[in-house]
């Protein structure tokens, strides 16, 4: 059983950090809130310090403050001496090229230091590498071992992408099952890619569930208000169907809809349907062509659509042209 194209490894699981910044000159170690050449003066998202280990450290609070030169600096000399969470720490600012030039092989070489003592970040960070094989060799298995080490330690990342591992490898249901619970894992710690993966496993009826619409719904719910924009298509489209619980078409466009305005090329099309029929609002062609130019423009076609466009006059197709332009 394979998921959904929408539900894929998380190449880059933690790439909610601040703005890249230019290569900077020489680094300086600063107290307090001076910032160096080339660093931000804001504070770094929030970001769960236990992937740098429990220790409290200057280097690590220096990292929050998004004094990321300094933060490496400080975490350097650690992590020459063999500290695990210095050495993630300098593995997380030279791959994503925080303050400094981005320097993915040299961050393999930290994180492969510290996946060896055992931190579930970096093994997790390193094992995508090693499935990857740009800057390190290529080599499945370690990465398997690795993903699995991550994910029995709680990694949530790690769980969602040891799950998609162990579907590639299924050769029974007993593989699959055992995948599923993986799937949970992270969806219970709140991964909305997890969340709906277990949507799809419950309304399929895999993975050793058995067939569920209600809780499907809930999975659904619960990626949408996460901000998962294929849960919050797939999630409005059920409330508009009654899918899995109460019919809700009101609901259910404003879903769609904000799948649609974040970019969603197909939610986009689905809700010039339901301008078009009146589905959840009221029916305006105008809009409804506005937003299937929109998604048109992005290469999907739609029959239904192609049609209602064709029975547009010149003036309401310019009307609608200039509104599309106007959409997100």
């Amino acid at each position: 059983m394979r998921l959904p194209s929408a539900v894929v490894l998380i190449l880059q699981a933690t790439a909610a950090f601040a703005v890249e910044q230019p290569q900077a000159g020489v680094p300086t170690i600063v107290d307090g809130p001076r910032v160096s050449p080339g660093e931000s003066a804001e504070p770094a998202p929030d970001v769960d310090r236990r992937r740098f280990g429990t220790r409290e450290d200057i280097a690590y609070g220096a990292f929050q403050r998004g004094l990321y030169i300094t933060a490496l600096n400080l975490a350097l000399p650690r992590a020459r001496d063999g500290d695990a969470a210095a050495q993630t720490l300098a593995a997380e600012i030279l791959s994503r090229g925080l303050g400094v030039k981005r320097d993915e092989a040299e961050a393999a070489k930290w994180y492969q230091s510290a996946a060896e003592q055992n931190v579930p970040e970096a093994q997790f960070q390193y094992a995508l590498m090693l499935l990857d094989g740009r800057y390190v060799g290529k080599d499945p298995d370690q990465a398997f071992a690795l993903m699995e080490e991550a994910a029995n330690s709680g990694n949530r990342y790690a769980q969602f992408n040891f799950a998609q591992l162990l579907l590639d490898r299924a050769r029974s249901a007993d593989d699959e099952k055992r995948a599923a619970e993986y799937f949970e894992m992270a969806a219970n710690s709140g991964l909305a890619d997890a969340q709906f993966a277990m949507a799809q496993l419950r309304a399929n009826g895999s993975g050793g569930r058995d067939q569920d619409l209600a809780a499907a719904r809930r999975w659904l719910e619960l990626a949408a208000r996460a901000n998962f924009d294929t849960a919050q298509l797939e999630y409005g489209t059920w409330l508009v169907e009654g899918r899995g619980g109460k019919l809700d078409e009101p609901t259910g466009f404003q879903w769609i809809q904000r799948a649609a305005q974040s970019g969603n090329v197909a939610a986009q099309s689905r809700l010039a349907k339901l301008h078009y029929l009146g589905l959840g609002t009221a029916p305006d062609t105008e809009l409804a062509s506005a937003w299937y130019i929109l998604a048109r423009r992005a290469g999907l076609a739609d029959p239904m659509l192609e049609d209602m466009l064709e029975g547009l006059s010149e003036e309401q197709r310019r009307r609608a042209i200039a509104r599309a332009n106007r959409l997100p």
